[in-house]
């Protein structure tokens, strides 16, 4: 079996489960402490994996905030802030993006191949544009992700990345956030979708920590054996 990274999925969700609000408006989940410890995770991170849907609607930067973070990550030889990575079936993406224009790593799009010409015309100047298969394959992309030298990949989702990386048994590790509010509307999107899951009643994940952050908790989930040797290497 080919190698893939070390594969940590990160995500806040509100108390009935949601990612977002079903408006444009952003929904803030975190606090400042938490954003400070997600940002510590993003520092220890050789790349940072968003589905198209993010990239479109929340516009995120990606970059790690702490200049001392920053500092620890040049004196290790590595750009300020990780790779940037996306997933899109159309390619349809804006490159005056902040997801393109923040930032000096380099961004990979790992694109649908009935859609790779189109997107390399609109992308190829501000990213590398990857055939990813047709619909894109998850493991193709991790594996691919590890023959260029990423060896830990953080995943910030949305729902549909979420949902594929569980599903196709490729997280070794869940960060999940817990806000201390409701959402309440259907319309918006849960954390992940309907899917064949290798944790069931059967399979229980294993609850690794559980943390206090102010008014937030965080739930750190193993997800696979890689978990434990990770451990031990930090």
């Amino acid at each position: 079996m080919a190698e893939r990274p070390y594969t940590v999925l990160s995500c806040g969700i509100s108390l009935d489960g949601y990612l977002d609000a079903a408006s444009d408006e952003r929904l803030v989940l975190s606090n400042e402490a938490d954003l400070q410890r997600v940002d510590a995770v993003r520092a220890e991170s050789d790349a940072i994996l968003v589905g198209a849907a993010t990239v479109r609607h929340d516009n995120p930067r990606l970059l790690v905030r702490d200049g001392r973070l920053r500092e620890l990550r040049r004196s290790r030889g590595m750009c300020d802030s990780p790779v940037k990575v996306t997933v899109t079936g159309t390619g349809r993406l804006d490159p005056a993006s902040s997801f393109f224009t923040a930032g000096d790593s380099d961004k990979l799009v790992y694109c649908a191949s009935h859609s790779l010409a189109a997107a390399r015309r609109r992308l190829g100047t501000v990213a590398t544009v990857v055939d990813g298969g047709d619909p894109v394959d998850v493991r193709r992309l991790v594996e691919d992700l590890h023959r260029r030298g990423v060896r830990r990949l953080m995943v910030e989702g949305g729902s549909r990345v979420h949902t594929q990386f569980l599903t196709a048994d490729l997280a070794d590790e869940l960060q999940l956030v817990v806000a201390p509010f409701f959402v309440g509307d259907p319309r918006a999107h849960r954390f992940v979708g309907a899917g064949a899951f290798p944790w069931h009643p059967g399979r229980r994940a294993r609850l690794a920590e559980t943390r206090q952050i102010g008014d937030v908790v965080l739930l750190r989930y193993a997800l696979s054996s890689r978990f434990a040797e990770e451990e031990v290497s930090t």
